[in-house]
């Protein structure tokens, strides 16, 4: 099997992401009405930088090269290319700090909402339980246990498993957005 570094270039250490571009605006999102400098990606230029840099352990230092025809290499537009992409790519780590923050609120709530459900859930369950010891009371006793559980299914699952895709992701745009970036004429 083929190591995936082996794919890339590597330059003082640093594994290259290599963008060819005909068109500085094929970088960018030509729906965004957006000043340049702030426009959005393109969405597959977005995925294409994220899926690589993804493909990469945390700690592997990495370099995106963006190649352009030589007229457009040098001129203001790419300056602005740099700039453009860390804004993207800061925005980006706003977003999921807001979404982090949203869905932990969101999962506090719900945790509340669970547990006063389960304690009540629990506490006429132990009143059905001590009044009758009919088979219909205890089905109804159990009924009221797996009920009570399944009300802290959302807060479980909210706080244990997707908050943390969330963070993976701001870690992602924060090491894209720090990344060093070269504008390079196209051979």
């Amino acid at each position: 099997m083929t190591d995936i570094e082996s794919l890339y270039k590597k330059v003082d250490g640093m594994i290259l992401i290599e963008i060819k571009l005909s068109s500085i605006l094929q970088l960018f999102n030509s729906f965004d009405p957006s000043p340049f400098h702030e426009k959005e990606l393109d969405t597959a230029a977005e995925h294409y930088i994220i899926d690589t840099v993804k493909d990469f352990p945390a700690k592997t230092k990495l370099k995106m090269i963006i190649y352009l025809p030589k007229e457009l290499a040098e001129s203001e537009q790419a300056r602005k290319i740099k700039p453009a992409i860390r804004y993207h790519f800061k925005y980006r780590v706003m977003d999921a700090d807001r979404k982090f923050r949203s869905r932990f609120r969101y999962g506090r709530s719900t945790m509340l909402i669970g547990l006063s459900f389960l304690t009540i859930a629990l506490l006429a369950r132990q009143m059905v339980s001590s009044m009758s010891h009919e088979l219909a009371a205890q089905i109804f006793a159990d009924a009221l246990l797996i009920i009570g559980w399944v009300a802290m299914w959302e807060p479980v699952t909210v706080l244990l498993y997707e908050l943390w895709p969330i963070l993976q992701m701001k870690k992602v745009y924060q090491k894209i957005s720090g990344m060093e970036i070269d504008i390079v004429p196209s051979k």
